[in-house]
């Protein structure tokens, strides 16, 4: 069999129960000295999918993936990864996960090959040179083969990172943050190899702290302080806000905030910079027409005013603030 028809078939070694969901938390809880990570998880992972799991720093995205990979133990809950305990049949999942962690740690001192070649003995591959080149060829290495590690830039090393995480042709691969600190050509690559892997069958998750990222994924969980805020497409998600968003660019204006909140039809003001994102009551196609009006009629007339698709930050904020006036 080829290397390119092993790339297709990701699924030979799954088991017998292959509609389960590739990975599954069920009320996972963790705590670090008391200290709560995550305080009843609930997500599932479809087989096939790229699914995102998205939020602020603390609210758990790594720890659930630590807790997959099997490197941390739930404190309570149950957490199944290709049907497995993860904990329990570690082997087992290791051999069929693929993780590439903030820090993975390549070896400045060997080429791209020999560390390529250094991973697939440690999960035990035997025949990999074919697999090598494949993988080499994806990720556009070759050229490189024999450069050291150390003399790569940053989006080269992340694709030698993504070639060592599937030398061994896992069929899940997991992502910690994967393009944090990479330039937006190379995260832009790296995006394209992703898609690549997803088109052959193999399941991804991530976490990510760029919210335009996450609208790449099939589905994405919100997680807020070790909780699913919610579990939907993008496309779904976004529907969580109801009415039109506007976004308004009044450079200079720091009290652009106060003067739009108190517009009439304006329910919520998120701050991005110079921009401004206003979420309006009315969906209606002439609530906009009539926001235009009023923000000519204010101290704002001029600023630059249109109609733009909510985003998962727009998402997240309004799940969240909903989550706070529940508590209430």
């Amino acid at each position: 069999m080829s290397a390119s028809s092993r790339l297709q078939a990701p699924g030979s070694r799954l088991p017998a129960n292959d509609d389960a969901a590739a990975v599954r938390f069920d009320a996972v809880e963790k705590r670090f000295d008391g200290t709560p990570a995550l305080a009843g998880l609930t997500l599932d992972v479809r087989r096939g999918e790229m699914f995102g799991l998205i939020g602020p720093d603390g609210a758990g995205k790594t720890t659930a993936i630590r807790l997959l990979c099997g490197l941390l133990h739930a404190d309570a809950g149950t957490v199944r990864v290709l049907g497995r305990d993860p904990v329990r049949d570690h082997a087992w999942v290791t051999e069929r996960v693929g993780y590439l962690s903030q820090r993975f740690s390549l070896y400045g001192d060997l080429t791209i090959d020999e560390n390529i070649e250094f991973f697939a003995e440690i999960h035990g591959v035997r025949d990999y040179k074919t697999r090598r080149d494949t993988l080499l060829g994806l990720t556009q290495l070759t050229p490189f083969r024999g450069r050291l590690a150390d003399r790569l830039s940053g989006g080269m090393k992340q694709k030698l990172a993504l070639a060592c995480t599937l030398v061994h042709e896992p069929e899940l691969i997991v992502l910690d943050e994967p393009t944090t600190g990479v330039d937006p050509i190379s995260r832009r690559e790296f995006w394209k190899l992703l898609s690549e892997f997803l088109s052959r069958g193999i399941t991804i998750v991530m976490s990510t702290p760029y919210l335009d990222e996450a609208e790449r994924c099939g589905r994405v969980a919100l997680l807020h302080e070790g909780r699913t805020l919610a579990v939907d497409t993008p496309i779904g998600l976004r529907r969580v806000i109801g009415g039109q968003v506007v976004e308004v660019l009044a450079p200079g204006r720091s009290d652009a905030a106060a003067i739009t909140a108190a517009l009439p039809g304006v329910s919520d003001v998120q701050v991005f910079g110079e921009r401004l994102h206003l979420t309006l009551e009315d969906s209606s196609d002439g609530a906009v027409a009539v926001l235009i009006r009023r923000i000519e009629a204010s101290s704002l007339a001029g600023a630059g005013v249109r109609a733009v698709p909510p985003s998962l930050e727009d998402v997240f904020i309004a799940t969240l603030a909903r989550k706070e006036q529940g508590r209430a």
